[in-house]
């Protein structure tokens, strides 16, 4: 166990190779919790131990390819190549273990050619001890993450230099394709297959999303998606153990490493609800999604979660009163690069929504565009001014311009009188060229209205500056 505490020394940068096997595999196209990370029981390690097929002087039996052999000797031969494959390498040292690491490496590859291969139909024990054999492979301790090593509050960062990769991915990727071409596989029997792939390994596969390793993230994204389509009685309790990371990760942690990667797996199951939408998907938007946007590290996760958001809007246009309002209850105060996500998600959420639904959050909606549009970071009143480019959009607002007008016309004042960004002025004066051409009459009584408010403001100030004289005035001659 202690070669698996020494995986953070490999540390490797983006530079290097991302297939290290030097196999040919990958997902393709085939579209829990962090305190509880599986390990394999030391009980079961040790009888593993125990039964491995070595030779008397200690070394691993190389055996015959399951293809030199007759047919009915094959499945007595695959389970034993399986338990070679039990046989854990220590990475830690490229000069250890050689041979064994390379035998290892192609029995596992044999092992895949055999599964996709059809040559004969794996029974249940061969199921049993394949799935044995995956999970004595993939489930075990994962490396303390960069977060907890250096005290960090940000989640992996795509854009880390020092990305960690894990060591014993040669064989690793090698037992994944094994799983993913078991689960594609038409041979395999969905009733036999359900008894080893349960609820327990579902749990296990979940809690190696939070692996560093972004190559274990993506294949671990395409077999769990694979699992959701073959295994309908496991549905709900996938969607219901990925409720549990998100919740966990909203409200204590903040720190996980595969949240992209599940929304992404959520957003093709969303894609596919029946209509009308179940009342516990509503709950799941309104519980799990909406909250999402609450951690500092959205901007690792934010385009598949909006397009998660936008697909239930799409299904569903009665919830965008819910999706617009969950926006503005999260929206960044001091964050000016995650407002300009917020609007961009925004816009996508507009597109799909009616005007029935408009009307009911158009108030606090625009209250909110107009602090935006003053904003000194140039990006977000930019960002903000961009929603009049989409004709929805502003046929939206067309139709309630008598509701929208007042709220943001101070705001496109103020940008054309002292905006710092040259960009910002020239949107500005276009937005209040378009609200001219809707209605000359309301743009003008607003206008009105404002300039009424300015000069009283401008009183005000003057009264205010004279009595602070005044009072000066009297203080000095007391004291003479």
């Amino acid at each position: 166990m202690l070669n698996k505490f020494m995986k953070r020394g490999h540390r490797k940068s983006k530079s290097e190779s991302i297939d290290n096997a030097g196999v040919g595999f990958g997902p393709g196209n085939v579209t829990v919790n962090h305190a509880s990370r599986a390990t394999v029981n030391s009980a079961e390690s040790q009888a593993v131990t125990l039964s491995l097929p070595l030779n008397p002087g200690g070394v691993i039996e190389i055996l015959p390819f399951l293809r030199d052999v007759a047919v009915s000797e094959r499945p007595a031969l695959f389970l034993r190549k399986l338990k070679v494959c039990w046989v854990q390498c220590d990475f830690s040292d490229t000069l250890k273990g050689v041979r064994e690491k390379e035998i290892k490496r192609q029995t596992l590859l044999e092992l895949v050619d055999f599964i996709q291969s059809g040559s004969c139909k794996l029974n249940e024990a061969m199921q049993e001890e394949l799935i044995r054999m995956v999970s004595v492979n993939v489930f075990r301790c994962l490396p303390p993450t960069a977060y907890e090593n250096t005290g960090s509050e940000a989640a992996a960062d795509p854009d880390d230099e020092e990305l960690y990769l894990e060591p014993s991915w040669p064989h690793l990727q090698i037992v994944y394709e094994i799983l993913l071409r078991y689960l594609v596989s038409s041979e395999t029997d969905t009733k036999v297959a359900k008894r080893y792939i349960d609820h327990v390994f579902v749990l296990k596969l979940l809690d190696l999303f939070d692996s560093e390793d972004p190559r274990e993230r993506e294949y671990l994204k395409t077999i769990l998606h694979r699992v959701y389509g073959k295994f309908m009685v496991h549905r709900p309790f996938i969607r219901k153990a990925i409720n549990n990371i998100f919740y966990r990760f909203i409200f204590e942690t903040e720190r996980h490493c595969g949240i992209a990667e599940l929304l992404e797996i959520l957003g093709s199951i969303i894609n596919g609800f029946a209509l009308p939408m179940k009342e516990e998907h509503k709950l799941f938007l309104s519980r799990a999604l909406i909250p999402l946007h609450k951690p500092k590290s959205i901007a690792v996760y934010h385009q598949p979660l909006s397009y998660c958001i936008t697909q239930f809007v799409e299904k569903d246009y009665k919830l965008a009163d819910t999706v617009i309002r969950g926006l503005l209850k999260y929206w960044p105060v001091t964050n000016c690069q995650k407002e300009v996500l917020f609007l961009g998600e925004l816009e996508e959420v507009l597109e799909a929504t009616q005007a029935a639904e408009f009307q009911r959050c158009m108030i606090p909606l625009f209250r909110q565009i107009g602090r935006c549009l003053n904003s000194p970071h140039f990006q977000v009143a930019e960002r903000a001014l961009y929603f009049w480019n989409n004709e929805h959009i502003v046929s939206l607002i067309a139709q309630n311009r008598n509701a929208i007008l007042p709220l943001i016309f101070e705001a496109l004042e103020k940008n054309i009188q002292g905006h710092w960004n040259q960009a910002v002025n020239g949107l500005t004066g276009n937005v209040q060229r378009m609200f001219q051409e809707m209605d000359a009459e309301l743009f003008e009584e607003c206008e009105r209205e404002y300039f009424e408010k300015e000069t009283k403001a401008r009183h005000l100030e003057e009264q205010r500056e004279l009595t602070w004289k005044t009072l000066e005035a009297v203080a000095a001659q007391a004291q003479r």
